[in-house]
């Protein structure tokens, strides 16, 4: 029997889902932050579980190879990162391997073309968008599986001059008497501090989301933010009285400037407002949508759906590769955002439509007998609905390309989708998340 406060010199046997590595001690599983596959380490229990546990680094006895020094000061105690202590090229051969050992847990030894993930050339300093939480009259990340606030003064793949703004609001906020929410009683007002920037066009947004309306010092932050950032165009209160995780709420107030920046992506350009999804790594986002494109081997003559849209930016690059595009998405400013950005870049083959993905297309295709050649879905974490799938399989699609940022429920509904007609061709692991154990993948599946 494994106990709490028990040490044990033990081999890493692996690395899983979040990065941890994974031991074992007389078939116990050990999951250890901060190791890596093969190193030898002496750990202390720290959480003991019936037939599973955590464990916490006392000594590394036999190092890895690819163990390099965290860039960052706070990298342990902060939850944002958790793969600084690898090398670059260790974190992109972990990811391939993760996504290949997720897949082959769904699809055993199905034979498909797997490919070298797409790294990147500078793997910090690129999130055009920051979200702080603000805690006790701090600012910072939440130290991992917690909900305390870490102070860091400068965030490593951060956009360094968000970073600066998101403190330096902050500062102004707590200087002219405003207090950070507290989530245990629901009180204060500042709950986070979002910064949003165009990498391309340097273009800022600043979204202050607060319990309640009331905002102390508004004219005179708005001031002081102008002076000190040019690109500054926009700042945006959102409220969220709601005692829940998720950090927006929907009601949004334009304080200064605009309600939306511009970037570019490719040879487009983009409005996004405070509640559109926007990919946060512009740099890494452009070699994925070229890349899954070229994938789907286009001829210029097919309708293609582009589900979970967000505000056009996979349609828009499929707008001068397709014959007609289909773009659907929940959120209603992301469509009124996508519309407005096909008008943006004269595209007029594009039809947006706002709903849920599983609702509106079983009736476009039922009712308008509207259906696609190729289907591009690019889904929240929790993968598609079931009713989505069984539509795209009721519409026999030639192709389908599947963007997912999480490997096991992308590994789910690609199974589904071959036990009922597709065959998966290839895929292609993208890294959009360096330092971190998120990993974006792209599938293809053709109709048998």
């Amino acid at each position: 029997m494994i106990n709490k406060n028990e040490e044990y010199i033990v081999e890493i046997i692996d690395n899983g889902i979040d990065g941890e590595g994974i031991a074992k001690i007389d078939g116990y599983t050990l999951f250890v932050d901060g190791a890596i596959k093969g190193e030898k380490i002496k750990v202390l229990v720290v959480k003991a579980n019936k037939t599973y546990g955590y464990g916490k680094i006392l000594e590394i006895i036999e190092k890895s190879p690819d163990r390099v020094e965290p860039i960052c000061p706070q990298y342990k105690r902060c939850g944002g990162c958790v793969l600084q202590h690898m090398s670059y090229e260790a974190q992109m051969r972990y990811k391939e391997e993760k996504v290949k050992k997720t897949l082959n847990k769904f699809l055993g030894d199905y034979s498909y073309q797997f490919n070298s993930i797409i790294g990147m050339g500078i793997p910090y300093n690129y999130r055009n968008k920051a979200q702080y939480p603000c805690q006790n009259g701090k600012i910072g990340f939440y130290s991992p599986r917690t909900h305390d606030v870490i102070e860091n003064d400068y965030c490593y793949i951060q956009d360094e001059e968000a970073d600066k703004l998101a403190k330096r609001s902050f500062e102004l906020l707590m200087q002219f008497g405003n207090e950070c929410y507290d989530e245990t009683n629901a009180s204060g007002n500042i709950r986070h501090i979002m910064v949003r920037i165009g990498k391309n066009t340097g273009e800022m947004m600043l979204v202050i989301i607060t319990n309640k309306e009331e905002l102390l010092g508004t004219e005179e932050m708005i001031d002081t933010l102008k002076n000190e950032f040019a690109n500054l165009k926009s700042i945006v209160q959102n409220i969220n009285s709601k005692s829940t995780n998720i950090i927006m709420g929907q009601k949004c107030i334009t304080l200064y400037g605009e309600d939306y920046i511009v970037d570019t992506l490719g040879e487009y350009n983009f409005k996004i407002s405070p509640l559109s999804f926007y990919q946060v790594n512009p740099v890494q986002t452009e070699a994925l949508y070229y890349t899954a494109i070229e994938m789907a081997d286009l001829k210029g003559d097919e309708t293609a759906f582009d589900l979970y849209c967000g505000i056009g930016t996979i349609s828009s690059f499929l707008s001068s590769k397709c014959k007609k595009v289909y773009g659907v998405e929940i959120v209603p400013e992301a469509i009124e955002d996508a519309k407005e950005n096909a008008q943006l870049n004269n595209i007029s083959n594009i039809d947006f439509r706002c709903g849920a993905a599983e609702e509106l297309i079983p009736k476009m295709y039922e009712e308008e007998n509207i259906s696609a050649d190729v289907v591009f879905v690019d889904p929240p974490r929790k993968g598609c609905d079931v009713e989505l799938l069984n539509t795209i399989i009721k519409m026999k699609p030639k192709k389908m390309v599947y963007i997912s940022c999480n490997v096991a429920t992308l590994g789910r509904d690609i199974k589904y989708l071959v036990d009922n007609g597709f065959e998966l061709k290839e895929v292609q692991p993208v890294d959009q998340f360096p330092q971190t154990a998120h990993v974006e993948s792209i599938a293809v599946l053709e109709r048998r």
